[in-house]
């Protein structure tokens, strides 16, 4: 079995940059990704509007050319297959890490996998970066019924729920934005969330309106209320009250796959982050490394493309200085 200089899992924007510093570098490189090119990108909503202007999302050196100031879901996807042409990327998809440890005799780490048919490999290398991202692992609030068909931790787009009686639970961006989608395409909405503020990290031009929407009634306002239980038809509070609902969405937030990370022997401090080194972006595990979003732990709101889109060259720097001494 061939071992490689470096395996990247993730083929987000932070396993992309690092793909392309190590062909720059000349390294023997394998990008594995469990799912489609740019994962939590395909998975965000179809209409959703970036907050950040289209260059900031650039990687590579890779001109990202918009005619708008925020770019869309779908530019994102055009440009981001864009870079894997243009740099002839080597990517494994719809392959899943499934454990990842040290091989002593061949001073490599082995990184099983499975693909979406089932097949099992192990791949082999030196160095792993973890650039997993952290949109594919939902926090669960775990409350009976959270396993019921017609509750759903993603959104698409809203025509499936047309005269629907929707109950969308958070406080973030992400469920202010639902909402609003839903209630503009002609569902009945209402809006759960225990605080009974707003989260401050609501896209400014997104407060507004949701808050006015709120105000007004056109979407029922549950702050300040947790959900207790979810039924076939129904939503039930802490306090007793049911919201008929025909659909759910827990949108309350995502955490990168530290079950993975652990496994793997890399320890978690106690906002459930991988302890690693700032400056390189090495865990506690010598060779192991951590970028982009699966550094964030609990703090999701700290990494975002913008700045995580400049981890994996650091670390493939250092890692071809290690290499070659």
């Amino acid at each position: 079995m061939s071992v490689r200089d470096l395996i990247i899992i993730g083929a987000g924007p932070t396993g992309l940059a690092a793909a392309i510093a190590a062909k720059q570098h000349g390294l023997d490189y394998q990008v594995v990704e469990q799912g489609v090119l740019v994962n939590s990108i395909y998975r965000f909503p179809h209409q959703m509007v970036f907050f950040t202007t289209p260059e900031l999302l650039e990687i590579g050196g890779l001109p990202f050319v918009s005619p708008y100031d925020k770019p869309t879901r779908a530019e994102a996807l055009m440009y981001y297959r864009k870079v894997v042409d243009t740099f002839d990327l080597q990517i494994a998809y719809e392959e899943k890490v499934l454990s990842i440890a040290w091989d002593a005799d061949e001073k490599a780490f082995d990184v099983e996998t499975r693909s979406s048919r089932g097949v099992r490999r192990v791949r082999q290398g030196r160095v792993v970066i973890f650039a997993i991202g952290y949109y594919d692992h939902p926090v669960l609030i775990r409350v009976p019924g959270e396993d019921l068909p017609h509750v759903h931790h993603f959104y698409d787009e809203p025509h499936a729920y047309y005269r629907q009686r929707v109950v969308v639970v958070g406080g973030g961006n992400s469920a202010a934005e639902t909402a609003l989608d839903l209630y503009r395409t002609g569902a009945f909405v209402t809006l759960v969330h225990r605080n009974r503020e707003l989260k401050s990290t609501i896209k400014y031009w997104v407060r507004p309106d949701i808050e006015n929407r709120l105000k007004e009634g056109s979407i029922g306002d549950r702050r300040g209320a947790c959900v207790r239980e979810i039924r076939p038809t129904s939503v039930v509070l802490e306090s007793g009250e049911e919201l008929a609902a025909d659909a759910v969405f827990l949108l309350t937030g995502y955490r990168a796959d530290s079950a993975l990370m652990q496994a793997a022997g890399v320890r978690l401090n106690e906002r459930n982050a991988p302890v690693h080194d700032p400056e390189t972006f090495e865990t506690n595990v010598p060779g192991l490394f951590v970028a982009g979003g699966a550094i964030a732990g609990e703090d999701t709101g700290l990494i975002f493309i913008e700045n995580g889109r400049f981890h994996g060259a650091r670390i493939v720097d250092v890692v071809a200085k290690r290499l070659a001494s």
